[in-house]
């Protein structure tokens, strides 16, 4: 027989790892719940054409989408974000603006697998559509700035930049243009490729060699209009007034070509490798045009499970949340009183385990000592034919016996769990 494993770039998310993933995006959920973000689940896979519109020189574009034609012959994609595919649901209903939805799941690139970073990845996410106000750009950001604060991280750097609007970035792009073209002995051939793609990417390099020519290369402050600087000062302005510590960074450009004006990027500094973000958005305020809907302008950001995680274990802090049990139930009877008590303690709210197969009291015992349950029931022949059972605690072993149809109150009190 055929012995299978997963795809290169995937992995099985197993207990008690899930639990926490899942504890990321509850905690997440509550925390943009609180400034109006409804969840929306999008599909996994739409039309090529909607990612397209990410970019035609981005990576995610030209190598990175898993992309395939279907049994109907339509072009598709599996999804490589989700802004693009929140665009596009904005521009099909035409909700009332603002549009303020959250998100979270996998997401799909072609990319080499490494620590921290996989072909199936998951990220929970923000989009607000409808609005331009700058002060909308910093209550995006601030919901990203707590959800790290509620995490328990404290290593997190906020950066900012502006692309300024489309003629600002289209004279800013022209202008690296030159300047790299004038100084290609100094690049290297990943760069020297990169340059004749998109000159803002570029400015990306991590590579020792290039950081003195990328350090002098223009800036795009000095091409922004006014309407564009002012509303960055207005930026500034709202996280100064809410107490937001963040670094102006010229070189920040971020992946995708939709970006104008607001962009920002979160790094730890917990985490040692070359790979620090955390996650970042900005505002793209034509996406929603380029889709097919009415001018409508837009801002979000996105945050990786993977790499957050990756943060918090750094930090030891947002550990795997506590799987231990309420209660086992012990039962050498044949399993039946087994079975309905622990569907009363459930009923009541209480976490309730027991074993199967007829197993010995020693067997079971051992069982309920894993489980880390904090109390035991222990109901055997002559506990039954006197209708009570043996309420164990397993922190200090003093146990007492309680008529059966009083157990689940009892060690409800004892859990200090209210019964209505």
């Amino acid at each position: 027989m055929p012995s299978f494993q997963t795809t290169p770039g995937t992995r099985d998310i197993l207990p008690p790892d899930a639990a926490r993933w899942r504890g990321f995006v509850e905690k997440f959920s509550s925390v943009v719940s609180l400034a109006g973000f409804q969840h929306i689940v999008l599909p996994m896979f739409e039309d090529l054409g909607v990612f397209q519109r990410l970019g035609d020189a981005t990576d995610v574009v030209t190598k990175e989408m898993y992309d395939f034609v279907d049994k109907g012959g339509r072009h598709v994609a599996l999804r490589p974000e989700q802004t693009a595919g929140v665009c596009r649901s904005y521009a099909q209903h035409r909700p009332t603006a603002p549009w303020k939805v959250w998100y979270g799941g996998p997401n799909f690139r072609y990319e080499r697998a490494q620590h921290g970073r996989y072909r199936q990845f998951d990220q929970v996410g923000v989009e607000a559509l409808g609005s331009d106000d700058p002060l909308l750009d910093v209550e995006v950001i601030a919901l990203a700035v707590e959800f790290f604060h509620g995490l328990g991280l404290r290593n997190v750097v906020l950066h900012i930049n502006s692309l300024g609007d489309s003629g600002d970035r289209s004279r800013f792009v022209d202008a690296l243009a030159q300047y790299f073209e004038g100084h290609l002995a100094e690049l290297s051939p990943e760069s020297v490729a990169t340059l004749q793609r998109n000159p803002l990417r570029v400015l990306d390099s991590k590579r020792e060699s290039e950081q003195g020519v990328v350090s002098q290369a223009p800036s795009i402050s000095s091409f922004l209009s006014d309407e564009a600087a002012s509303h960055f000062a207005q930026v500034k302005q709202g996280l100064d007034a809410l107490g937001i510590s963040y670094v102006v960074n010229e070189r920040l450009v971020r992946g995708l070509d939709y970006y104008c004006r607001t962009t920002f990027e979160f790094q730890s500094t917990a985490l040692e490798s070359a790979q620090t973000a955390l996650g970042g958005g900005g505002r793209y305020d034509g996406l929603v045009e380029d889709l097919g809907g009415p001018a409508t302008p837009g801002i979000g950001f996105a945050i990786g499970l993977d790499r957050t995680l990756l943060a918090c274990d750094a930090e030891n802090v947002f550990a795997h949340p506590s799987a231990r049990a309420d209660v086992f139930v012990i039962d050498t009877t044949g399993g039946m009183q087994a079975l309905q008590l622990c569907q009363q303690f459930r009923n009541v709210g209480l976490s309730s385990e027991r074993s199967y197969g007829a197993r010995a009291m020693k067997a079971q015992m051992k069982a309920a000592d894993k489980s880390g349950a904090s109390f035991a029931v222990i109901i055997g022949s002559d506990e039954l034919s006197q209708g009570v059972a043996t309420v164990k605690s397993m922190v200090d072993g003093n146990q007492e016996e309680i008529a059966l149809d009083s157990v689940v109150g009892h060690v409800a009190a004892q859990l200090g769990k209210v019964i209505s």
